[in-house]
């Protein structure tokens, strides 16, 4: 039975629906993709990685039967990584216990690295059809509006009472579209700044809109002080190669490659920290040289200052102690191991100098 908020929300959206390049067929795998890819990011950041993912793996066995390595620099420069990483251990599991067929019941999609309840309902309504509810950022932003939420949308009591409003509004046998069409009215007029009410098919319906207090919805808890780290890494460059650590597989930047380095203890000077890095991770003595830059990123919870100074070892050859494994790198060959952001910087300055000297770089 449709709800007087269900059907407005459908026919909105027959009409205003987004052209998305993961939306038409609903073909499961691309559903999963795309939902995956829009955790904690915008749909148009997705939309290029979407693109090219599709072109390097286009089915799910394609993506199963890729290396870890191979994923990870598609997905590069799209951050979160272990979103990718859940993305390929979850296509072999399928591959092994679903024959290569995604599992529709929302149980079976939860068992799978990446996927909670939210994923989970969006794939199981949009890609299979079922009366599953989802609950996003943009969801919680449309229903804590309509319906005055005066507790933390993400709060444990919060979260209780808007799957319940989404669930008790959802309408049998359309519940990806309706969904969607949630999705949508909250990322194109219900946005968190400056919504178009006048414009908005629930406008008279909603509470906030009537008493004015649309900027203060949904209520956010208050945030803990961003922490600010400064860290060091090293440029060491030898017979024409520069040296990488991989970053072991689970935690932050879990895979991707870097130049070696760490963070700076209190009260301590960069050359020292990076010398005492060096040797920590690597087993190795270096002299410190000149800066490479200095480069600045901000992650979700913690921000980031890096300095990079060329090196060269003078003591020992680099073990893999704490990283996966340490490899010798043409500068030409940089763009073949997956970086974040901060060192791919690093890596292309170093390219641009290699290309200026004619593509030779001495210790």
């Amino acid at each position: 039975m449709l709800t007087e908020i269900s059907k407005r929300l459908l026919v909105w959206y027959r009409q205003h629906a987004r052209q998305l390049p993961w939306r038409g067929e609903q073909e499961p795998y691309r559903v999963w993709v795309s939902e995956i890819m829009l955790q904690q990011t915008q749909v148009e950041t997705v939309i290029p990685y979407y693109r090219r993912w599709m072109e390097h793996f286009p089915t799910l066995q394609a993506l199963a039967t890729a290396s870890e390595q191979e994923v990870l620099q598609v997905w590069e420069g799209l951050g979160y990584y272990s979103r990718a990483r859940n993305l390929h251990k979850s296509a072999r599991q399928v591959l092994e216990h679903y024959n290569g067929h995604l599992p529709a019941h929302r149980k079976q999609l939860e068992a799978l690295p990446g996927i909670g309840r939210y994923t989970a309902g969006a794939i199981a309504s949009i890609a299979f059809g079922l009366d599953e509810p989802a609950l996003d950022g943009n969801i919680r932003r449309v229903l804590s509006r309509l319906f005055n939420l005066q507790v933390p949308a993400r709060s444990p009591a919060g979260e209780k009472q808007l799957w319940s409003w989404v669930a008790e509004h959802l309408p049998p046998g359309q519940a990806g579209d309706y969904n969607q069409a949630i999705m949508d009215l909250g990322a194109t007029l219900c946005t968190p700044h400056a919504p178009a009410c006048p414009r908005c098919p629930l406008a008279d319906l909603c509470q906030a809109n009537a008493f004015g207090i649309q900027a203060t919805l949904p209520i956010v808890a208050p945030k803990a002080a961003i922490p600010h780290w400064t860290v060091t890494a090293a440029v060491i460059r030898q017979d024409g190669t520069v040296l990488l650590a991989q970053r072991p597989a689970n935690g932050l930047l879990g895979g991707l490659w870097e130049f070696p380095g760490g963070k700076v203890e209190p009260g301590e000077e960069l050359t020292a920290c990076l010398q005492r890095e060096l040797a920590e991770e690597l087993d190795i003595q270096a002299a410190v040289g000149e800066p490479f830059g200095t480069y600045r990123h901000a992650y979700t919870h913690f921000r980031v200052t890096l300095h990079a100074f060329l090196c060269h070892v003078t003591a020992g050859e680099p073990k893999a102690l704490h990283a996966s494994q340490v490899a010798w790198v043409t500068p030409g060959d940089l763009g073949n191991y997956p970086m974040g952001k901060i060192d791919r910087q690093i890596a292309r300055r170093m390219q641009d100098i290699d290309r200026l000297e004619g593509g030779g770089n001495g210790k």
